[in-house]
């Protein structure tokens, strides 16, 4: 990987790491679907004017906005709303990878590794032992199925941006999700009703409006804009697995300003999650780099 992607890749775990704080605060004035459709107002006003249309068909362009930002955020924020710790949602989301890389192997073909397969098996234990720890906490379980639920639709998202190329990457993130805040509204309207909707906006401060704008400007056209950048120039499962860092960054930034605690059982399943991370990322290399000491072991 270049140095400039390196770099592009850092900024990402960074911004979406921290992205999580900030939905949990714009989640604490407005509800879930209000909070989506502002966030993608933003996202397309001003830059709907400004950013020329992708060249791609408009049913990739409005899969993807379906898909990866509407699905996606329809359930994490749903999942947040039900008291679901930010931390964990920012690891268990991480689950993204390992149906990044199942997908990709069914629709795209690409080869799934021993490592890849290991690693996949070791983080669902870690997610049986993070839901068996939601029966010992106050959060329901339908937040941590939210979350999985979030996971899926981003891989999914991850695919159709595979199979749409080489693309304008903010192109892609505005004009994609030029009908995500209408779908965003019909949930909220559906969910809530016209009174609940007006409630809503009229409870909103500027600590709500500064969060759904770094959600917008930051976490969803600067981030995004970078991810699409890496995943159409690189294979999925090279790039999928670095958002796995996103978790440490978000725990620690959840434990300092939220002082958001797990159980046992969570920090456990957390632990188990992140080895299967390690070998998701390392354990191809660590295993070519004992093959090549055993070789010059034998040949001293």
């Amino acid at each position: 990987m270049l140095l400039k992607d390196k770099f592009a890749a850092f900024a990402v775990v960074f911004i979406w790491g921290i992205n999580f704080y900030f939905m949990k605060v714009g989640l604490s004035e407005i509800s879930p679907m209000i909070l989506g459709c502002l966030r993608y107002l933003l996202v397309l006003v001003p830059a709907l004017f400004f950013i020329q249309v992708p060249k791609t068909g408009w049913k990739w362009l409005l899969l993807y906005g379906l898909i990866s930002n509407f699905s996606q955020f329809a359930f994490m924020f749903s999942a947040i709303a039900t008291g679901m710790p930010t931390g964990l949602v920012a690891l268990v989301v991480q689950s993204q990878a390992f149906f990044t890389v199942m997908i990709a192997a069914f629709v795209l073909k690409e080869q799934i590794r021993w490592n890849q397969w290991i690693a996949i098996i070791v983080a669902s234990l870690g997610l049986l032992l993070i839901a068996f720890g939601q029966q010992h906490s106050h959060v329901p379980l339908v937040g941590l199925l939210l979350v999985l639920c979030s996971a899926l639709s981003w891989a999914c998202g991850n695919i159709v941006v595979k199979r749409i190329g080489k693309v304008n990457p903010i192109g892609l993130v505005v004009w994609g999700n030029i009908l995500t805040p209408v779908w965003f509204l019909l949930l909220a309207l559906y969910d809530q009703g016209w009174q609940g909707v007006m409630t809503d906006w009229s409870a909103l401060t500027w600590k709500g409006l500064t969060a759904a704008a770094f959600l917008a400007y930051f976490a969803t056209i600067i981030g995004y804009g970078l991810w699409i950048y890496l995943l159409t120039r690189y294979p999925a499962a090279k790039i999928s697995p670095l958002s796995l860092w996103v978790p440490v960054v978000s725990m620690g930034f959840a434990y300092m300003f939220l002082d958001e605690q797990l159980n046992i059982w969570q920090w456990f399943g957390s632990l188990i999650i992140m080895m299967g991370l390690m070998v998701h990322l390392f354990g191809l290399k660590l295993h070519h780099f004992l093959i090549n000491k055993k070789m010059r072991y034998f040949k001293i």
